[in-house]
């Protein structure tokens, strides 16, 4: 019994569209990695050193439940990572929080400060201070 021909060019125009599908669909790099709830990637780290640097605990508490700022592990349940930014950047002067958008150590690290911070609020980090991967 002979197959049509129509039959392998469909088969591989179907092929074709399963692989263009899956190659858009695939899920994006993990925000942050996590062992044993303190030990962080590379890049997470940074994050964790931009807040130690920044003094951002002064306001947030060591350990982001908020002192006089809000605690940290609260908003980032319902902040998006935009207003985050935004945030950080100019800052909520009516709120006392200051702007960073000046600053190098933590403009270079914001998207790697939103994973740390990110990471404590899903509770993926259990301890406020981390150590990096080996």
């Amino acid at each position: 019994m002979r197959r049509p021909a129509l039959i392998p060019a469909l088969c591989a125009a179907l092929v074709l569209t399963c692989t263009a599908v899956s190659a858009q669909d695939k899920p994006a790099a993990p925000l942050y990695t996590v062992q044993e709830g303190y030990k962080v990637d590379a890049e997470t780290m940074k994050g964790f050193r931009a807040w130690r640097a920044a003094a951002c605990d002064r306001c947030h508490g060591a350990n982001q439940e908020g002192m006089v700022g809000p605690s940290l592990v609260n908003s980032l349940k319902t902040l998006t990572k935009a207003e985050f930014i935004t945030t950080v950047t100019s800052g909520r002067l009516d709120k006392g929080m200051q702007s960073f958008g000046n600053s190098p150590v933590v403009m270079d690290n914001i998207n790697q400060l939103y994973a740390y911070l990110k990471g404590r609020s899903d509770g993926a980090i259990t301890r406020a201070k981390v150590e990096e991967i080996k």
